[in-house]
């Protein structure tokens, strides 16, 4: 029935510092869209984002900073992004390890972002 997720939101802290983060540090695109939102734009997908305590309705039951765990999935060679990631000074939390995704195997690494979600980077094995 269902095919494929188009976004999920993100509730976030600070707006502004999180679209900078996923710019600078994964180069997700970032969007303006409707009345001023924004969004992270990669593939196929986007991240909605909802300032805390400012949430666009319809919303989650619940809402908070920092309560995502989610696993990106890129082409690049994971050895690859440990380098980007140390050159814009961002300390990997574990990795790179063995995990199984979705479709397989995948080697990942963790870092978190500014509101402390855990962020998975993946490759494919």
């Amino acid at each position: 029935m269902i095919e494929r997720i188009d976004h999920i939101v993100f509730t976030v802290a600070d707006i502004s510092a999180t679209c900078d983060f996923y710019e600078r540090i994964l180069r997700m695109k970032v969007e303006t869209f409707g009345e001023g939102r924004k969004a992270l734009c990669f593939g196929a997908q986007k991240i909605n984002l909802h300032q805390y305590g400012k949430e666009f309705a319809p919303k989650a039951k619940t809402t908070a900073p920092g309560c995502q765990d989610i696993c990106l999935i890129t082409r690049v060679p994971i050895v690859e992004v440990v380098q980007h990631l140390a050159s814009c000074g961002m300390e990997i939390e574990e990795g790179p390890i063995k995990r199984t995704g979705a479709m397989g195997p995948i080697n990942s690494i963790y870092f978190r972002d500014p509101d402390g979600n855990l962020i998975e980077v993946s490759n494919y094995l």
